[in-house]
């Protein structure tokens, strides 16, 4: 008979949002749920910085977009404050760069605002767990931008991979120089420095030399 009228522990959670409607809303639904309470609201990041502090509460739930001090400089204050806080980001924007920022900066979940509320309540109850919680949406966006970020650390590692004369060889095709007037500016000949070309494009993984130039232009490629 004791052990049933022990108290369950209830999950604490703070609201931050810079709309009323908003946080209101979010309270209502989530106070529904027996095992969660709503412990305080923040109208800004500043506001949910000190009630964090204040309040220790269990789960935050922090909008991207707020004055004074916007979601992700809230989160990236929170976790240098104490990184094993909780924290669900809450957005209407489904941008996957906001996504992949604030996983790396330590975010549990992510949810989208016009999400069923059974989605928030399940990333509250996973992420007071330990768990992580991507909205089901947006977790094919996380994949993409992954991969998309893996591709481009790849071309950059393979441009780190160039040789001394192959950077320099990239640097006069981009200035639109042929092979033959290459090979005059550094005594080398044109059999060579099509040798150096044909491996320079393998290595930035482009197909000719006006993808070269273009590759040279946008990562600032110049003579050393």
């Amino acid at each position: 008979m004791k052990d049933r009228c022990k108290s369950v522990k209830k999950i604490n959670v703070l609201i931050a949002d810079d709309h009323a409607l908003v946080r209101q809303g979010l309270k209502q639904i989530i106070e529904l749920e027996p095992d969660i309470k709503v412990i305080g609201l923040a109208a800004d990041g500043e506001e949910a910085v000190l009630k964090t502090q204040q309040l220790s509460p269990d789960v935050v739930l922090l909008d991207i977009s707020m004055p004074k001090q916007n979601g992700i400089q809230t989160l990236r204050r929170l976790k240098d404050m104490d990184s094993t806080i909780k924290i669900i980001m809450l957005t209407f924007h489904e941008d996957r760069e906001y996504l992949f920022e604030t996983i790396n900066l330590g975010a549990n979940g992510y949810v989208l605002k016009d999400a069923e509320s059974e989605s928030l309540i399940k990333a509250i109850r996973d992420v007071y767990q330990g768990l992580n919680y991507i909205y089901p949406t947006l977790a094919t966006e996380l994949v993409k931008e992954f991969n998309r970020r893996e591709v481009k650390s790849q071309k950059r590692n393979n441009e780190d991979e160039l040789t001394r004369r192959e950077y320099e060889v990239l640097t006069l095709l981009a200035e639109g120089i042929n092979n033959k007037e290459i090979g005059d500016c550094l005594f080398i000949s044109e059999k060579t420095v099509k040798n150096h070309v044909s491996n320079i494009f393998k290595k930035i993984n482009v197909n000719d030399r006006t993808q070269a130039a273009i590759y040279a232009y946008k990562h600032n490629i110049k003579k050393i």
